[in-house]
């Protein structure tokens, strides 16, 4: 690893490429503690600290590296960009005008990236106002007025447009997709507050031989934790094609034989993040509205509650954890739906005179496709749990609150991190530099 880190930084190229992404991330961090003209800084975090932990505000403060709880110019991150992509990617599927941009070669998909800037930019200044608004009477702003409300939402609404500005900057010239660095530099921005957290919790107070075996415990359930992702992030199960031979003028070509890669976690972190988003809003609406949590609908509210889970003195608010799992099973199920038609795959195989060896082309080959997806997405979506329910679990029973690097973010940081290894070893096998993952 250290001997390919030195030849990275021997190519040129590739060296300020690497400078160049690490000056942009310090300019990010220097930004995240821009406060807000106007505006009272501590409100978010008091406001956090009189509530328990939950999948709306923790991940949210997870995803911006604490500028959400700090009220940064930055409060906002690149989470409406996040969400924006994930509503045209859902839009691509529905609209067939936007799903032949997409197969419209380059000049489609850069048209598609435009429109996801603009609907970054409505949905910032959509979150925005609505915290400007919402919570500006509450304590938020110092002065609750037109003009302060205006300021707050201009410096947020621009200041995650200029996120979205460095992550393609990043993209363009630098290493890696510019927008997942963004989101893994802020996630890693977290981490001291975090050891902090689990220091306290399980090392204070404890003499030498038990602060070494809870240390060896920790990092040994971390490791494997972490070890468990990668798995999940990089199996796949791959169907053998086989291609016929063809006579393409005097000479026979063709008949080389390939694989269709299916990724057990076919669909990412992306039902994990749904699931969480959905159970969020009772919670959101409830803590806004001050819920009785004596009443019915209170406990519902409850049972929503992420940071209520596992809890041995309320094990009726586990209801909302099996309905958490059962969520991320059935997004899994339907994102990979809207996501791979194997009939459409069927078709092409078909076209370029492809087929799986002993299943017949067309519809009996998009039928074993869709019966082999069937139990991957199973797996994956079984893996997505135990990497999701693992902190909650350990919120629940060491009551030790949310760790910004376990679960959604782990997944995140496992899959960024592996994507940018292989752009850098892209770069550096061209010229015959041996790469990170070949070590």
């Amino acid at each position: 690893m250290f001997k390919s880190i030195i030849n990275a930084f021997r190519v040129k190229e590739v060296r300020d490429k690497i400078l160049f992404t690490l000056l942009m991330l310090v300019i990010i961090r220097f930004g995240s503690t821009l406060p807000i003209p106007g505006v009272d800084t501590a409100y978010f975090a008091n406001l956090l600290s009189r509530v328990s932990d939950t999948d709306a505000f923790g991940w949210l403060n997870a995803m911006t590296g604490g500028s959400f709880t700090d009220l940064s110019i930055f409060a906002l991150s690149i989470t409406p960009y996040i969400t924006s992509s994930i509503i045209m990617q859902l839009l691509t599927i529905a609209i067939p005008a936007l799903e032949r941009l997409q197969k419209d070669g380059e000049d489609g998909r850069k048209k598609i990236a435009e429109y996801t800037r603009y609907v970054t930019v409505a949905l910032a200044l959509i979150e925005s106002t609505a915290m400007a608004i919402g919570f500006g009477g509450s304590g938020l702003l110092y002065s609750y007025n037109v003009w302060s409300v205006l300021v707050c939402i201009i410096s947020m609404t621009a200041g995650s447009a200029l996120l979205m500005w460095f992550g393609e900057c990043i993209t363009e010239k630098g290493v890696g997709n510019g927008i997942s660095i963004v989101l893994l530099f802020n996630i890693l921005a977290s981490l001291p507050s975090d050891f902090k957290t689990i220091g306290d919790k399980f090392f204070s107070n404890k003499t030498i031989a038990v602060a070494v075996v809870i240390g060896a415990i920790v990092i040994a359930a971390i490791i494997a934790l972490t070890m468990f992702t990668i798995m999940l992030n990089e199996a796949t199960r791959n169907i053998p094609v086989q291609y016929s031979r063809k006579m393409q003028g005097r000479h026979m070509v063709g008949g080389n034989s390939s694989n269709i890669p299916l990724k057990v976690n076919t669909a990412g972190v992306i039902p994990v993040i749904f699931a969480s988003s959905i159970l969020s809003i009772p919670v959101i609406i409830g803590q806004l509205t001050n819920v009785d949590y004596s009443t019915f609908w209170g406990k519902v509210v409850y049972c929503c509650n992420s940071g209520a889970w596992c809890n041995i003195n309320y094990p009726w608010a586990n209801i909302g954890l099996v309905v958490y799992i059962l969520m991320i099973i059935a997004f899994a199920y339907f994102y990979t739906g809207i996501t791979f038609n194997p009939l459409e795959v069927a078709n092409n195989m078909k076209k370029n005179g492809g087929f799986l060896p002993g299943i017949r082309p067309g519809k009996p080959t998009s039928d074993y496709l869709e019966h082999i997806l069937k139990y991957i997405i199973f797996i994956g979506a079984v893996g997505l749990v135990i990497v999701s329910i693992v902190p909650i679990l350990c919120s629940g029973i060491f009551e030790i609150g949310r760790l910004s690097f376990m679960g959604t973010s782990l997944i995140i940081i496992v899959g960024v991190i592996l994507e940018t290894l292989r752009s850098i070893e892209s770069m550096m096998l061209v010229r015959n530099y041996k790469g990170f993952l070949n070590d």
